[in-house]
Order: C-alpha cells, then structure tokens, then sequence
C-alpha cells in the first residue's frame, strides 16, 4: 500500500474552508484546473465526493463536514512543528527541571538560584539529586536535564559541557584547634586527625599523593561520602576536613581555613547536559541561570 501525500492535506483544508476550487486556487497560487485534479486526488484518496455541486455552489458532504475541524487541527499541528518555536514566556512556563549535583552545591548555590528562577519564572520547580556517582545514563535517558562536577573519563563523550567555576583544596577545622594557629607545614598537617571524604569509600586521593613525594602520610581516623559530613566532623571536633572551597562555601561559616600545604590541582566544576536540549529555549534559559549564579563568588566565600 502506497503511503498518501501528506501535501494533500493542506490542500483539503484550504477547499474545505472556503468551499470553491476557485476561491483555494487563488488562495494556493493554483490554476484552477490544478485545483480541480488535486480535488480529484483527494477524493480517490478519501473515497468520497468531499464537495458536491448544489446549483452554482459547492457543498460538503457528511464526510467532508466530519473532516473539516480535524483536518484543519492536523495541518496547523504540522505548521507548528515546521516552524521554529515561539519566544519563551518565562511567566506562564510550568515545567520541572531535574539538576543533579554534588553534595555542597544546593546548600551554597541553591538558595540564589531557586530565587532567580522563581522570581523569573514562578510556574518552574528545580528538583535537586544527590549525585552519588559520575554514570551518564540519568542525562542519556532524560531522568536528569542539568547535572553538575568534575568532567572524568566516564563521562559520556557525547555530553555538552561548560565549565562554571575553578575551586581549591582548603583545610577546614574549628575555631580554636592547633592548627588554626601558626604556620600549617606539611608535617603538622599530616600528624593531625583527618575525617576524609570518598562517595566509594577509598582510603587514598590527591591530597595523600602529594604528601608521600614529601615522605608524610596522613592520619585517616574517618572516611565519609559526603562533604557536609567531614565539614560538621571538623567543627565539632579536633578532625582536619579537606573540601574544594567554592563548593562548599556556606558550609564553612564558623570555621578556620588554611590553604592546604601540598600542591594538590584545581579542579574545575562543570556543568553538563546532553545534546538534544541545546535548542530547547526553556533549557537555554536555566543553564544561563546556574552559569550566572555559580559564576559569582559563593556567599561566605573571600574573593582571589
């Protein structure tokens, strides 16, 4: 079976709304001799007469009457489609958009951004996940729109990413403790007690690497997923937490911070969605939100 031309169709709601070949001749730019094949051709394809002749006028049978809403709903549907998409009114938008981020950002972000979108945008809700691994597939399969961190080799190759801001390694304890005073070598630093932080629970990272070129070691009393654990470890005890600053910045109020004494790299925090939303303007939009929330110094947090 032949598949019918969907031409045909603009063709039938054009006769079916003014009711003469001739009056959707001119309105097609059609002679009306190729009016009247394509009336031809729509009713072979139909099996029914669609207009009939009464007197000097054209009328429209049972079927065509049936036809007539539906088809003209179908054809403004194709345009629709065929057209670029209309400019986004932000005020009616409702929509939920799913962010899944690293442990730190919501708490020091959050708060700046949910104003910015609900004051733009009031009919949007932002759910927040955990991210508790760097796995793509929540992005490939659409459960996740935007997510945030580090760019690895798991992450899919396919992926748009836009880098959002650098961060540093700092050494957080509490007001108080030894290390809050005096120059932190990397001596003091690793005979101290450290909560460390691994969402796979590993003993060893950067920061243990740089300390043995330098022949120290430090002593790992405690190992937590997640950075506002080691954060309130460290204020509530005589623990050493060693989180990236700009992340958790908010978390940090009431501490001491020293820069860590072993060169460990910055890292850069990412944001990372996937290709098929770079059109949709609603996308556009909250991407251009996060980018200008997190681009800004986090609340708490010093400048330089």
């Amino acid at each position: 079976m032949s598949r019918p031309d969907l031409n045909l169709l603009v063709t039938l709601d054009v006769l079916l709304t003014e009711g003469s070949v001739t009056r959707a001749a001119k309105r097609l730019r059609l002679s009306p001799s190729a009016m009247s094949r394509a009336l031809a051709r729509l009713r072979e394809a139909t099996g029914d007469p669609l207009l009939v002749r009464a007197g000097r006028a054209l009328v429209p049978s049972p079927r065509a009457v049936e036809l007539r809403q539906l088809v003209g709903q179908l054809v403004q549907d194709a345009e629709r489609v065929l057209s670029p998409e209309a400019g986004l009114d932000l005020k009616h938008l409702v929509r939920t958009f799913t962010l899944r981020t690293s442990e730190g950002l919501v708490e020091n972000f959050g708060p700046e951004l949910i104003e910015r979108v609900s004051k733009e945008a009031p009919g949007v809700r932002l759910h927040f996940l955990q991210k508790s691994d760097k796995d793509s597939a929540p992005l490939r399969d659409g459960t996740v729109d935007l997510e945030t961190g580090v760019v690895g080799s798991s992450t899919g190759p396919e992926l748009r990413v836009q880098a959002l801001f650098r961060d540093r390694f700092v050494g957080v304890v509490r007001k108080g403790h030894a290390l809050s005073k005096g120059a932190v070598t990397p001596s003091r630093y690793a005979a101290a007690r450290h909560v460390a932080f691994s969402r796979r629970g590993l003993q060893r990272g950067p920061v243990d690497e740089a300390l043995e070129l330098l022949g120290w070691k430090r002593n790992i009393v405690a190992i937590v997923g997640g950075f506002s654990s080691a954060v309130a470890l460290a204020k509530a005890s005589d623990l050493v937490a060693t989180v990236p600053e700009r992340h958790t910045g908010v978390l940090l109020a009431g501490t001491h911070r020293f820069v860590v004494p072993v060169p460990i790299p910055e890292i850069t925090i990412s944001l990372l969605w996937h290709p098929r939303l770079d059109a949709d303007q609603a996308h556009r939009w909250l991407r251009k939100c996060v980018r200008e929330v997190c681009g800004q110094p986090a609340p708490g947090h010093p400048k330089g």
